[in-house]
């Protein structure tokens, strides 16, 4: 298999944490060219910070890190960290990592990489909001031919917002750079709630991670044990759902995926919907053309698996 050639956008945050690790410990099927960070789950410091030292503990310093934009294209930031702890790693140790940021910043080495590469050969793996991505488009229009698909975490429509009624966290913050991303014409897999509360970190299944005992699978553990001590992300079900380390899995291994065409739009202007994704699913409603893929079904059995698997080396 040749690997994947990925950018990894991201804002680590516990569940993005765990979806590094997934993506380092998979470089026999992933080609990661660079992380870029963005202000999100917590701020831009504390998420650049997080990927270097989450970086450091997975051996893969050879991958850059690239610091994004500190607050979304036209609002203020809007953090989580009430569900990810005040440094975004669930109160993790925090350490200074020996290497740091790359110089070039994120919408510099998005536009730079993309424009190196050929024609529909890279895959943007989106964990966070989408400011970083949407910039690079305005800025360099050129390159969107080079994305062979944007996998993202984000929306909502069956399972309801977990910040409003309607609005999932990453589109919420920053609803203008995903509407420029839905509606930039890049083929577009969007892994909203509906999906990822079907990936439950249940307590036998963290259980068996913390068992492999390595540094990388005991950060996941104590990560994933973090999310649920959080009334928040459980409603009831068992286990905090496992949310960015979903796009990663996708791209390693698709066919855990169920995927459903749709038209996909963001309300932007609303103060009550803000952030709130339409999904339509109708191919003849009002003549709109189909901009993506929802996943409306995940093999969470397997996916666990595939993490166990790659955080056991």
């Amino acid at each position: 298999m040749t690997p994947v050639s990925i950018i990894l956008d991201c804002d680590p945050g516990v569940d993005d944490a765990i979806a590094l690790m997934l993506a380092f410990r998979s470089l026999a099927k992933l080609n990661i060219l660079g992380v870029t960070t963005v202000a999100g789950n917590v701020g831009i410091d504390n998420t650049t910070h997080n990927a270097c030292l989450l970086r450091q503990i997975a051996k893969a310093e050879m991958i850059g890190v690239y610091r994004g934009l500190d607050r979304p294209m036209v609002r203020d930031a809007i953090l989580a960290d009430d569900f990810h702890g005040t440094d975004g790693l669930g109160n993790y140790p925090i350490f200074e990592p020996d290497l740091g940021e790359d110089p070039l910043s994120a919408v510099e080495f998005i536009i730079e990489t993309l424009r190196a590469q050929p024609t529909n050969s890279v895959h943007v793996a989106a964990t966070g909001p989408l400011t970083n991505i949407a910039t690079a488009f305005l800025q360099a229009p050129d390159i969107k031919a080079r994305v062979a698909q944007i996998v993202l975490m984000g929306g909502a429509r069956a399972e309801g917002g977990n910040i409003t009624a309607s609005a999932e966290y990453n589109i919420y913050a920053d609803p203008e750079a995903a509407a420029i991303v839905f509606a930039a014409g890049c083929p577009l897999v969007v892994i909203g709630l509906d999906a990822t509360h079907q990936v439950r970190a249940t307590p036998d299944r963290i259980a068996r991670i913390r068992a492999l005992s390595n540094p990388v699978a005991d950060l996941v553990a104590f990560t994933m044990d973090f999310s649920n001590t959080l009334a928040g992300n459980m409603k009831g079900a068992t286990g905090a759902p496992l949310h960015d380390p979903c796009v990663v899995a996708f791209l390693i291994m698709p066919e855990l995926f169920a995927l459903k065409p749709c038209s996909i739009q963001v309300e932007t202007a609303s103060t009550l919907t803000r952030g709130h994704t339409a999904v339509e699913f109708r191919p003849d409603y009002q003549n709109m053309a189909f901009n993506a893929h929802w996943v409306t079904h995940i093999d969470s059995d397997g996916l666990f698996a595939l993490l166990e698997e790659a955080l056991r080396s």
